[in-house]
């Protein structure tokens, strides 16, 4: 099969453990670079919103970095005021400079020859005032286009992860029913929702904020630089600790994050697993083992919790340690150079306030590298699904059989899901229009692998399945499905009324026909004992109907969808013996002119077949009808006769012989003595 996957995984048990299969990730990220690179790469589509961004984002850091310049500007106004007004008025600003330097107090002559002031004028409130005024516009605009900056940039993260979310939804439909056999649903379920969320939550954290911090770096250190290269160089010290850190604590904690989802997904597979299967769990008294899986997965999911969250909780406190250094250095040194003039005190207030404003994007920068390592880790794990190999696609363009065809035949089919392990080899048979093929045989024979095939669900390795001389192969998936009506054991509801669940075969049927559809599949008669009728809601479990009720509803379906192929697998095992006779003789009706293929356990269902096959070892070993496979004395005999012999006494087994019970009467005779005794009620 070119491109379709074959292979079919061991089948999980009850108590199935690590996930194995659909590609479950490794102790580490596989390649974080890549990765990354194609995560942002979900971004393309809304690239000049991205450029918007950072215009934005370039105006509000360059404002915001602007604002402790000016704020030492009116520090510097402030000082000189004070000072002026230590010097008697007519004296110059040079003659206080020559009496400082003759008393030999050169600090404070150097101090006061590089201030600007008038004596004896006191500060210059109206210079202050503007300086403050010119502040103020400048912090709100900066707020403005941050804010402007962060709106815009939520929109193209939440449009990239409703795209992603798109993407895999339209990746689940693509995917082989051979994934869907080797993955546990609640590891699956983790990837689609808590592993795209995570992606959501990291990008909208971290996409501002890495932006905004390396535009502060930059603008920051370009100031501290036109201000004091002394001081900027002692500034830059934090540059390599930050890296050091940052590189020793994310190569642990990418570890533990990778670690932390694979945790979660097993985790919500225990519990999708334990809940759905929750009565199970209760008739066999396997709570305490249930209980002690759970503890054992939550724990390994709390190690790997704590253990990323308290190494990433690590860097912020040693960035602000190694800020706290670099701020104590730059005081000292600073107050060095405003004593020997050659900065003033504005320049050591203002470079105090970029030092702290360089090292806080820095430490940012370092705490959302773990951040980014867990999404990249959620990244890789949703990327891995999307990179899955998928069906194989339909022909272009595809053929198309009649609207009336139901003449199906298998032609030379073999088919394997392992492939040294055959299961089908060599399969020829044709079912007419209007006819009903029964499959009989032990577990494992191929009875349902027979149905996959023809639902095109798995594609055959060899040969070929037709419908009126089209290959199906030929056809789309979507034109062959729609043709084709499945009724199977495990009824599937969904929460909505049950007209809705009804009209799911077919959603533009009129409310005659789906009433039609109700009474053909005797879901009628018991739905105006509801309380709602047609309109009772159901629940995802529908746990306000009965297990035969139910599967009544999903009888009503097939019907409604009106299909000129009919599949049922054990659609009746869970409805009582009358009930079930209904229904066959319903069916019946809807066989009419369509080919119906029937998977049964009990064979009693099956006597009025046109054609039984009887498989073992994913061959039809007999084929025929009921009495004449019974007048062969072959396999579909001793079948028949291990379902419908007398018990024997344990300690005669060896010695009394089989002996067959009187054949049970035929469908019709007890559906004609069923609708009697119906009758004779309503009288």
């Amino acid at each position: 099969m070119s491109g379709q996957q074959t292979t079919r995984p061991a089948p999980f048990g009850p108590r199935g453990g690590a996930f194995a299969g659909g590609g479950a990730p490794a102790a580490k990220a596989q390649n974080f670079g890549p990765s990354a690179r194609r995560l942002l790469g979900t971004l393309r589509t809304d690239t000049p919103r991205l450029i918007l961004v950072l215009v934005f984002a370039v105006v509000s850091v360059t404002l915001s970095v602007i604002g402790p310049k000016l704020l030492g500007e009116g520090t510097n106004v402030v000082f000189a005021g004070f000072i002026s007004l230590q010097v008697p008025a007519g004296v110059t600003q040079q003659q206080v400079v020559d009496q400082l330097v003759a008393s030999g107090d050169q600090d404070q002559a150097n101090m006061v020859a590089a201030m600007d002031f008038v004596p004896g004028a006191g500060v210059d409130f109206a210079q202050l005032a503007r300086i403050l005024a010119l502040v103020l516009l400048v912090y709100v605009l900066s707020s403005v286009f941050g804010w402007l900056q962060a709106r815009i940039l939520n929109g193209v993260v939440q449009r990239a992860m409703h795209r992603l979310r798109l993407q895999v939804e339209e990746k689940v439909h693509r995917l082989p029913l051979s994934y869907f056999d080797g993955v546990q649903r609640g590891e699956l379920l983790s990837r689609v929702t808590n592993d795209v969320d995570n992606i959501g939550q990291t990008m909208q954290q971290t996409l501002s904020q890495v932006v905004v911090s390396l535009l502060t770096v930059i603008g920051v250190l370009t100031m501290m630089f036109l201000i004091s290269p002394l001081l900027a160089v002692i500034a830059l010290v934090t540059i390599p600790l930050t890296i050091l850190i940052t590189v020793l604590v994310a190569r642990r904690s990418q570890e533990l994050f990778v670690q932390q989802w694979k945790a979660t997904g097993v985790l919500n597979a225990r519990v999708e697993e334990t809940f759905s299967g929750h009565a199970i769990v209760k008739v066999f008294g396997h709570q305490r083992e249930v209980e002690a899986d759970f503890r054992a997965e939550n724990d390994e999911l709390y190690r790997a919790g704590f253990g990323a969250q308290f190494l990433s909780g690590v860097i912020m406190p040693a960035m602000m340690f190694v800020g706290n250094l670099v701020y104590v250095a730059i005081a000292v040194i600073g107050g060095l150079q405003v004593a020997a003039g050659l900065l003033s005190i504005g320049d050591v207030q203002a470079f105090i306030q970029y030092s702290r404003q360089f090292t806080q994007p820095l430490s940012q920068l370092g705490s959302m590298a773990n951040l980014l390592q867990s999404g990249v880790a959620s990244a890789e794990r949703v990327f891995e699904l999307l990179d899955e190999e998928e069906q194989t696609p339909d022909d272009d363009p595809a053929e198309t059989p009649p609207g009336s065809a139901s003449r199906l035949e298998f032609e030379d089919v073999s088919f394997r899901y392992v492939a040294d392990k055959p299961l089908i080899d060599g399969l020829t048979l044709a079912a007419r229009p209007g006819g009903t093929v029964a499959i009989v045989g032990p577990t494992g024979a191929g009875k349902t692998t027979l149905v996959n095939l023809i639902m095109r669900f798995y594609d055959v390795d060899s040969g070929r399945i037709t419908l009126d001389g089209v290959d199906t192969r030929r056809m789309t998936r979507a034109d062959l499905r729609a043709r084709t009506g499945m009724v199977l054991q495990d009824t599937w509801l969904f929460a909505g009324t049950i007209r809705e669940n009804i009209a799911y075969g077919r959603p533009e049927a009129t409310e005659e026909e789906i009433v039609a559809a109700a009474t053909a599949a005797y879901v009628d008669r018991f739905v105006h004992a509801l309380p709602d009728g047609y309109d009772t809601m159901l629940d995802d479990e529908a746990t306000n109907l009965s297990v035969g009720e139910r599967q009544l509803v999903t009888i009503a379906r097939a019907f409604l969808a009106d299909p000129r192929i009919l599949i049922l697998d054990e659609a009746t095992s869970s409805v009582d013996t009358r009930t079930e006779l209904l229904i066959q003789r319903a069916m019946s009706r809807l066989r009419e002119d369509r080919t119906a293929f029937v998977i049964a356990h009990r064979l009693s269902t099956i006597r009025d077949a046109d054609l039984i096959l009887v498989m073992e070892d994913g061959a039809i070993v007999e084929q025929g009808s009921h009495e004449e496979l019974l007048a062969a004395k072959g396999a579909y005999w001793r079948l028949y006769n291990a379902q419908f012999e007398a018990p024997l006494d344990d300690e005669d087994a060896e010695v009394v012989p089989s002996v067959p019970l009187a054949p049970p009467p035929t469908t019709a005779q007890i559906v004609v003595d069923a609708l009697a005794e119906s009758e004779e009620a309503l009288e």
